[in-house]
C-alpha cells in the first residue's frame, strides 16, 4: 500500500524514480507524482490514475534534478486526485508518506491558529505543514523533522526533501517499513527491497521510531530516543527482488502455475527426511493451544488449518481476524502458541495483534513471505513462506504455500505429542509430497475451468459452497473472485444453507460447490441436492468418486484428481483460483491490479 522511493544521485533522477516507481505497481494505487530539488529550488509532478500518466506529464513537462523522491498513493483521506496526490509540499518542505496520521485534525487546527491552511484533504500534507512551520521558527531541517514526527500519532513511513538542499533526505518510520540503500557517491531510500534492487544490493532496514539523515556520503540513523543508531547493512539476492512474467499475460497467471514448484520446495524445506521438521523452539509438548492471526486469505489458510490442528494434532485452535482480534482484548493461557500468519510480513493490524501478544503467549511465531519485514522481526520465531516474491494483488502462491506448511506444522505438532505414530506421519508427509503433481495436473485442466468461468462470468452473484476444510476454500473462492472480477460473491458451509441463505437460490444464481469425495461428501451432496431442487445453477468442483456419485442435474461439472482430506483443500484452491483469473478476463478488469485494493496493507 503506497510505494516510496528517494535518490541522492549523480545523473537526472527523473526518469529513475519513474522507472523504479513501476516495481512498486504490485502494491496497488490510484495516482503517482515526484519531486526534485534544482539548483536550490523543490518542483514536482503529479498524476492520477496509473503511471504511464505521470510519464506522460514529464514528458510534456521535465522535471530536473539529481535529488528527488517519488510515491505511488492508495487514496485514504481524501479522493484519488491531482491535488491530492503526493508528494505534498509547503513551503520549503516536500513530503511522501505511506500509512495513516491519525491526529491530523488537530495539528491543522493548531497550524490554522499560526496562519496555515491546507490545500488539499490529506492527512499528508499536514505533515509539511507542521515541518515548514518549524522551520519558519528557526530550526534546521533536521530539527524540524525530529520535532514533527514527535507530534505524530498513527502509523507511518515519511521521506523529506528540502528546498535548497540537494543533498539530504530524511526518512522516518513507525509501523511502516522503509529501507536504506547504498551505491557509490549515491544513496537512495525505497519502501522495500524490490524498489532499491536495481540500484544497489546493499540496504539497511529501519526500525521503529528510526530518523534516517540522508547524504550522498552515507546515512546518520537515530532511534525513537534521538540516540545514535547502528543498523545492519544486509545484501539482497538478486533472485529475490526479481520481478518478470515470463511469457504471461499477467503475473497472477504466472505465479498461479508456479504453485507445483514452491509448494516442492516448501515441502523440500520443512520435510527433508520424510518427517516434518521445524525448529526446536516449535516444541508443541509445552504447547496446550494455538491461536492463529490473519487477515483476508491468510485468515482462510488459518481457518482451514483449525481443522488440522484439532482433528489431527488435538489441539485446541483459535482463529481471529487481526483487526478484531487486540481490541477484543482476548485472555491468554500461558501456554498458548501464538501464529501472525502475513504474506508481506508488514499488515498493519497482524503486526498490532504480534505486539499486543509478545509478551503474554509461550511463544510468538510468523509465517511470513519476506523474512527482513517487520512481523518477522518482531516475532519470537519466523518461518518462511518460501513462495517467493508474489507481485499479483491477489495471492495466490503464497496461499497454497501457507497452507503446505501449517499442515506440516499441523503433523508436526501431533507426532510431537504423541498424538500420531511415526508411521502415521509420514503416511501424511507421503500424501503432501504428491501434491505438486496433482497440481500439475489440476492445472492441465484450464482450459475446462475457463470454459466454466466464462458461463459464470455475467452472473451479478455467485454462491460458493464447502463442508469441513472445504468451507474456508468456498470462503477463498468467493474472496478471489471478488477481488478480480468485482462480482459479488458469498460463501458458507453448505450445511448452513438451509438457516438463511437458501432463500438466495432461484434459476438464475449459479453455486460452486466444492466437495471431494471424503467423509463428509454426502453431507455436502445433501446440501446441494436442495439446491438443485430449488433450481440452482450448480457447479460441481469433485473427483473421479464423486463425479459418478452426485453430478446428475449440475450445469457443470469439474473433476480433479483424487487427494487425501490433508491435500485436498490445497488441490482444490486452485480452480478457485482460476476461475477468479478467467472470469476477470472475461470482464476485462485489471487482474494484477484490482481497483481500490493493495498487496501489503500497512495502514488499519
Amino acid at each position: 500500500m503506497c510505494g516510496i522511493i528517494g535518490v541522492l544521485g549523480d545523473h537526472e533522477v527523473a526518469p529513475l524514480l519513474v522507472e523504479t516507481l513501476k516495481r512498486l505497481e504490485y502494491r496497488g494505487y490510484d495516482s503517482a507524482g515526484i519531486a526534485t530539488v534544482n539548483n536550490g529550488v523543490l518542483d514536482r509532478r503529479r498524476a492520477t490514475g496509473k503511471l504511464v500518466n505521470l510519464s506522460d506529464l514529464l514528458v510534456h513537462n521535465p522535471l530536473a534534478g539529481k535529488a528527488g523522491i517519488g510515491h505511488t498513493r492508495w487514496a485514504t483521506h481524501g479522493a484519488a486526485t491531482t491535488g491530492n496526490a503526493h508528494p505534498h509540499s509547503c513551503g520549503p518542505v516536500t513530503v511522501v508518506h505511506n500509512g495513516i496520521i491519525e491526529n491530523f485534525r488537530e495539528l491543522r487546527a493548531m497550524l490554522a491558529n499560526h496562519g496555515l491552511t491546507p490545500s488539499t484533504e490529506t492527512d499528508t500534507e499536514t505533515v509539511a505543514m507542521l515541518a515548514a512551520h518549524h522551520m519558519a521558527q528557526g530550526m534546521t531541517a533536521r530539527e524540524a523533522v525530529k520535532a514533527t514526527v514527535a507530534a505524530l500519532h498513527g502509523a507511518f513511513a515519511l521521506l523529506f526533501l528540502f528546498q535548497g538542499q540537494e543533498d539530504l533526505m530524511i526518512a522516518a518510520r513507525k509501523g511502516s517499513p522503509l529501507a536504506i540503500g547504498y551505491g557509490k557517491g549515491e544513496m537512495f531510500v525505497g519502501s522495500d527491497a524490490i524498489a532499491l534492487a536495481p540500484m544497489t544490493d546493499r540496504v539497511t532496514y529501519l526500525e521503529e521510531g528510526d530518523i534516517a539523515f540522508v547524504t550522498r556520503s552515507g546515512v546518520e540513523i537515530i532511534d525513537e530516543n534521538h540516540a545514535h543508531a547502528n543498523r545492519d547493512i544486509v545484501r539482497i539476492e538478486a533472485s529475490a527482488t526479481l520481478i518478470d512474467k515470463r511469457g504471461h499475460k499477467h503475473f497472477m497467471t504466472k505465479e498461479i502455475h508456479e504453485q507445483p514448484t514452491v509448494v516442492a520446495e516448501a515441502l523440500g524445506r520443512y520435510a527433508p527426511s520424510g518427517l516434518p521438521s521445524f525448529p526446536d523452539r516449535l516444541d508443541f509438548t509445552q504447547i496446550d493451544r494455538v491461536v492463529m492471526v490473519a487477515c483476508g486469505t491468510g485468515y482462510y489458510s488459518c481457518l482451514t488449518a483449525k481443522y488440522w490442528f484439532e482433528q489431527v494434532a488435538g489441539i485446541p485452535c483459535e482463529v481471529d481476524v487481526a483487526s478484531e482480534f487486540r481490541y477484543r482484548e482476548p485472555p491468554v493461557t500461558p501456554r498458548t502458541l501464538a501464529l501472525f500468519v502475513s504474506q508481506s510480513g508488514e499488515t498493519a493490524d497482524t503486526l498490532a495483534a504480534l505486539r499486543y501478544m509478545k509478551d503474554k503467549a509461550a511463544i510468538v511465531a510468523s509465517l511470513v513471505n519476506v523474512g527482513t519485514s517487520s512481523i518477522a522481526r518482531e516475532a519470537d520465531l519466523a518461518l518462511a513462506i518460501l513462495a517467493g516474491i508474489e507481485v499479483s494483488v491477489a495471492s495466490t502462491k503464497a496461499y497454497t504455500n501457507q497452507l503446505t506448511i501449517l499442515a506440516l506444522l499441523a503433523v508436526h505438532a501431533a507426532r510431537q505429542r504423541g498424538h500420531i505414530s511415526d508411521a502415521a506421519a509420514r503416511a501424511h508427509v507421503i500424501d503432501l509430497m504428491g501434491l505438486p503433481d496433482l497440481m500439475r495436473q489440476a492445472l492441465a485442466l484450464e482450459p475446462q475451468i475457463a470454459r466454466i468461468a466464462e458461463d459464470l462470468a455475467p452472473a451479478p452473484s455467485i454462491l460458493f459452497l464447502g463442508r469441513g476444510v472445504m468451507y474456508p476454500t468456498a470462503l477463498e473462492a468467493a474472496l478471489k473472485l471478488k477481488e478480480l472480477s468485482y462480482i459479488h460473491a458469498e460463501a458458507y458451509a453448505s450445511g448452513e444453507l438451509k438457516h438463511g441463505p437458501i432463500a438466495l437460490i432461484d434459476r438464475t444464481l449459479p453455486v460452486v460447490v466444492f466437495a471431494p469425495h471424503d467423509r463428509l461428501f454426502e453431507k455436502t451432496v445433501s446440501n446441494m441436492q436442495e439446491v438443485l431442487a430449488r433450481h440452482g445453477l450448480v457447479t460441481l468442483i469433485t473427483d473421479a468418486t464423486g463425479a459418478a456419485l452426485a453430478s446428475e442435474g449440475t450445469a457443470a461439472q469439474l473433476i480433479l484428481p483424487t487427494a487425501s482430506e490433508l491435500c485436498a483443500p490445497i488441490l482444490y484452491a486452485l480452480p478457485a483460483q482460476l476461475i477468479a483469473y478467467h472470469a476477470a478476463m472475461a470482464k476485462g478488469t485489471d487482474i494484477d491490479q484490482p481497483r481500490n485494493l493493495a498487496k501489503s496493507v500497512t495502514v488499519e
